[in-house]
């Protein structure tokens, strides 16, 4: 009986010990994709926690949590062509914070809403100006990919000073002025109407060439006609053609066949 006893008071004991621990020798537990920042009466230090349970120091030791995923900011944004054009620009960022550097971003900057409103946005909106201030309104259309590489490399090497790492850029929408789309969309049908007119001039041209090496073919062959065309030779084609029968003459004499010997140079004549 005394043994039960004795049993029963040593686990009571155990459990108010884990109870106490428990209370004033807490835990904290990093979830997957953060890093838990250690700060020892409220300052940062070195050691990053990793993934998992982690016991601290109560009152000492505080930590903060922060998200090392990619995450996605979209922004729009106002700048000016090279040659004064207002262009409009709707970005999606895909960016994360740098794990290892993740309580020097804490420390530097704040939580992720510090780093998307002191950072990120502002950043996006420079690089934005500075890239396309270099391309014509023409050349941002025509030369997407490139402008995108641009804006793309200046926010890496921007945000990589403040421990952040871009994933991603999209340029989602480039638009311009009313003006200036209007402007476009009139050049763009000038350009097809004078392509047109130049195509109708261009068939009549050829139409009349045509005609005129047709006049000329038509020309050659009478004139070869009249050269090539004796009179001896088209006596022979009437003698070719002749059926035997001698012409009838109608006179005041009545109908009487044609008498040819009047026509034939004898050789007293």
């Amino acid at each position: 009986m005394t043994s039960k006893k004795a049993l029963y008071r040593a686990v009571r004991l155990i459990l108010i010990l884990m109870l106490v621990a428990i209370l004033f020798w807490p835990f904290v537990i990093v979830n997957a994709g953060e890093r838990g920042v250690m700060m020892q009466f409220g300052e940062v230090q070195e050691k990053i926690l990793g993934e998992g349970i982690h016991l601290i120091i109560p009152i000492v030791n505080t930590v903060q949590k922060l998200s090392v995923r990619v995450q996605k900011q979209e922004i729009s944004a106002e700048a000016s062509s090279k040659d004064l054009q207002e262009v409009f620009t709707d970005v999606a960022l895909n960016w994360h914070i740098i794990p290892k550097e993740a309580n020097a971003i804490f420390q530097q900057i704040g939580d992720e809403n510090a780093v998307v409103e002191r950072i990120i946005n502002p950043a996006v909106e420079e690089v934005l100006k500075a890239v396309m201030a270099k391309y014509t309104a023409e050349e941002i259309i025509t030369k997407r990919g490139e402008v995108k590489a641009a804006v793309d490399n200046g926010l890496s090497v921007r945000l990589s000073s403040y421990h952040i790492q871009v994933d991603d850029i999209s340029l989602v929408h480039v638009h311009f002025s009313e003006r200036f789309t209007d402007a476009v969309e009139a050049k763009q049908i000038a350009e097809q109407q004078a392509k047109q007119a130049e195509f109708i001039a261009l068939r009549a041209i050829k139409e009349a060439d045509a005609k005129v090496n047709l006049a000329k073919g038509e020309a050659e062959a009478q004139r070869i006609i009249r050269t090539t065309l004796s009179p001896e030779i088209l006596q022979k084609q009437v003698v070719d053609k002749w059926d035997g029968k001698l012409p009838l003459v109608v006179g005041k004499d009545g109908v009487k066949i044609l008498d040819l010997s009047k026509f034939v140079k004898t050789e007293e004549n």
